[in-house]
C-alpha cells in the first residue's frame, strides 16, 4: 500500500495550473512539498484574461458585483469608482473575526494549496501575480495564522480565508521560521512588497471551499491509513485472544462481495496466515468485535472511493462566485461556494471512523477481562507472584480508551443538517462543511488515540501468550512480527506500573505520520 505520508514531501514538487491535483498532492504540500505554478506564456495569458475582462467590464458598464457593489445582501449598495480598489481590502478586514484554535501549519499550508488549485482553474478573474504570490508564500514557508472557527461553509470559508487574503496584502500574522510574527515584519525582513488586490481578487480569495477541502484531504489521508492499521490491530487482538482465523476465510467473504470489506478480511487473513479452509470448523464463534471487524472497518474502506471523488472534484473546481468566463465574456452568478459535497463526506467519514474507535474499544474490553480473554491475566498485567496484587497493567488505559471512544461517538452528529440562516437571510441555507471537517479531524484524533492504546495492549497480549508458551514468535507472520518489533522499540513489557502517557503520545504521533509499517 503506497501512502503519501510515507514518502518525503520536502523532496517533492507539486505542479499547479491546467492539471488536476490529487488529494495526495495537497497532503504533500501540507507536509512541505514545493509548489510550482505553470509558467507557459499561454497559461499566463489565459489567467490574465480573466482579470483583464473584469477591468474592461468595469470600464464599459461600470457595474460588477463585488467590484462596484457590496457583498451578499449588500449587493444593492453602490460603490463609487474612486473606492473600487479599497473594497477588496475592506472585505478582508471586516472578516477578521475568527476565533477558536489556530489551524496547524500543516493544515494552513493545505488551505493555501487548495485555494491556489481553485484559482489556477482560471475562472475567478484573478491575476497571474496573485497566483505567484501564493506559490511564493508556500515555498518560503510563510504560513498565515488562521483561526478555525467562523465559517458556515457558504458563502465559502469567508472568515478563515480572509486570513490568507490579509497576509497577501501584508496584514495580520504569519508563522515564519516556527515563530508567530506580524506579516509586515516578515515582509520587511525578506524585502517582499504587499500585494495590492485587484477588483474581485479579495472576493475570489475568500469566497470558496478551500478550508473544508484542505481538512478533507488531510482527513482522507489519515482515515485511509487508519483503515489498514485497524485491520492489523484486529489480527493482533485475534492472536491475543487465541481467536478463530476461519472468520476471515476467503470462501466465506466471497459470499458477500463488498470490495472494501473483502480487502479488510484479506489483510487480516494474511496477518493470521489463514490459507486452509475448514470442512466443518469445531471452533466456537468469536465475539462480534473480532468476527465482524471486516464488516465494520470495511464500511470506511468501501466509502473511500466516493469520498475521494467528492474531495478531488471540489479540489479541482472553481468554487467562488461569480464565475468569470473570460473566453466567452460572461459573468455568471451562482452558488459554487456551497460546500455540501465536502460536508457530506466529512459527516460520513467521522461516522465510519468513530465506528472503528468503538470496534477497537470492544476489542480492548475483551483482552482485558479474564472472563473473556482465554487465560490471560486481568488487565494484561505481566506482573507475577506477590507483586501481582499491586500492579494494574492497562486498567487505566482502558478507561481512557472508553473516554476517547465515547467522545468520538458523541461527535458523529452530522453538522450538515444544522444549517443556519445568516447575513440578512441572503445566506439562508448553508453547508456547515467546515464544522463537519473540524468534527471529523477531532474524531480522527480520538480514534488514533484508541488505536495507539490498542497497539501497546495487543503487543503486551501477544508477548504474554509467547511467555505462556501458547504462541511461538516464529509462527507469527512477518507483517505482525514487524509491528511487534516496531512497538517494542518504544514500549517495554508492562510488568510494574508506570505512567504511559509519554509512550501513548509517541505512538499517536507515529500513527498520524504513518510511521507504523502496516503493509
Amino acid at each position: 500500500m503506497t501512502q503519501t505520508n510515507q514518502s518525503n514531501p520536502n523532496e517533492m514538487i507539486v505542479h499547479f495550473g491546467h492539471r488536476a491535483l490529487s488529494l495526495e498532492d495537497v497532503v504533500a504540500v501540507a507536509k512541505g512539498a514545493k509548489a510550482k505554478l505553470k509558467e507557459s506564456h499561454d497559461y499566463q495569458t489565459y489567467i490574465q484574461k480573466g482579470a483583464n475582462f473584469i477591468d474592461s467590464l468595469l470600464n464599459e458598464e461600470g457595474v460588477v458585483y463585488g467590484v462596484t457593489t457590496g457583498y451578499g445582501d449588500s449587493c444593492t449598495v453602490t460603490v463609487g469608482l474612486d473606492l473600487v480598489h479599497e473594497l477588496p481590502l475592506h472585505l478582508t478586514r471586516f472578516h477578521g473575526c475568527g476565533l477558536g484554535e489556530i489551524l496547524s501549519p500543516m493544515q494552513a499550508r493545505a488551505v493555501m494549496a487548495c485555494r491556489l488549485s481553485s484559482l489556477a482553474v482560471g475562472k475567478s478573474g484573478v491575476s497571474y501575480e496573485l497566483l505567484q504570490r501564493i506559490e511564493n508564500l508556500l515555498n518560503l514557508n510563510i504560513i498565515p495564522v488562521i483561526p478555525e472557527e467562523g465559517s458556515v461553509g457558504a458563502s465559502g470559508d469567508l472568515t478563515p480565508l480572509s486570513y490568507l487574503a490579509a497576509v497577501l496584502v501584508g496584514e495580520r500574522d504569519v508563522i515564519y521560521e516556527g515563530v508567530r510574527q506580524p506579516t509586515a515584519d516578515v515582509y520587511a525582513k525578506l524585502n517582499i512588497s504587499p500585494l495590492r488586490l485587484r477588483p474581485k481578487e479579495g472576493l475570489a480569495l475568500m469566497n470558496g471551499t478551500a478550508v473544508m477541502t484542505a481538512l478533507a484531504c488531510l482527513a482522507y489521508d489519515r482515515a485511509q491509513y487508519l483503515s489498514r492499521l485497524a485491520s492489523r490491530i484486529t489480527a493482533m487482538a485475534s492472536l491475543t485472544l487465541k481467536g478463530n482465523s476461519n472468520h476471515f476465510d476467503d470462501i466465506l467473504f466471497a459470499a458477500k462481495p463488498h470490495p472494501g470489506q473483502n480487502q479488510i478480511a484479506a489483510w487480516i487473513r494474511e496477518d493470521l496466515n489463514h490459507h486452509e479452509h475448514p470442512r466443518n470448523s469445531d471452533r466456537l464463534q468469536d465475539r462480534y468485535s473480532i468476527r465482524c471487524a471486516p464488516h465494520i472497518i470495511g464500511v470506511l474502506q468501501d466509502a473511500l472511493p466516493f469520498m475521494r471523488q467528492f474531495i478531488e472534484t471540489e479540489l479541482n473546481s472553481a468554487n467562488d462566485n461569480p464565475i468569470v468566463d473570460a473566453e466567452g465574456e460572461h459573468i455568471l452568478h451562482g452558488g459554487h461556494f456551497y460546500g455540501g459535497h465536502i460536508a457530506f463526506v466529512m459527516d460520513s467519514m467521522k461516522n465510519t471512523v468513530a465506528n472503528i474507535a468503538d470496534l477497537i474499544d470492544r476489542q480492548m474490553a475483551l483482552v482485558m477481562d479474564p472472563k473473556f480473554n482465554n487465560g490471560l491475566p486481568a488487565n494484561l498485567s505481566a506482573s507475577t507472584g506477590a507483586r501481582r496484587a499491586i500492579n494494574h497493567g492497562f486498567k487505566a488505559v482502558q478507561i481512557g480508551v472508553s473516554a476517547w471512544t465515547a467522545e468520538a461517538l458523541k461527535n458523529t452528529m452530522p453538522a450538515s443538517v444544522f444549517s443556519r440562516s445568516t447575513e440578512c437571510h441572503n445566506q439562508d441555507k448553508v453547508s456547515m462543511g467546515t464544522i463537519a471537517a473540524r468534527d471529523c479531524m477531532r474524531v480522527l484524533q480520538l480514534t488514533e488515540q484508541v488505536a495507539a492504546a490498542a497497539l501497546l495492549a495487543m503487543t503486551q497480549g501477544i508477548n504474554l501468550r509467547i511467555s505462556q508458551e501458547e504462541l511461538c514468535h516464529s509462527s507469527l507472520t512477518p507483517s505482525v512480527a514487524k509491528t511487534l518489533e516496531q512497538v517494542k522499540a518504544d514500549f517495554e513489557l508492562l510488568t510494574e506500573d508506570r505512567p504511559l502517557e509519554s509512550v501513548l503520545r509517541q505512538t499517536v504521533d507515529k500513527i498520524q505520520h504513518g510511521l507504523w509499517e502496516v503493509c
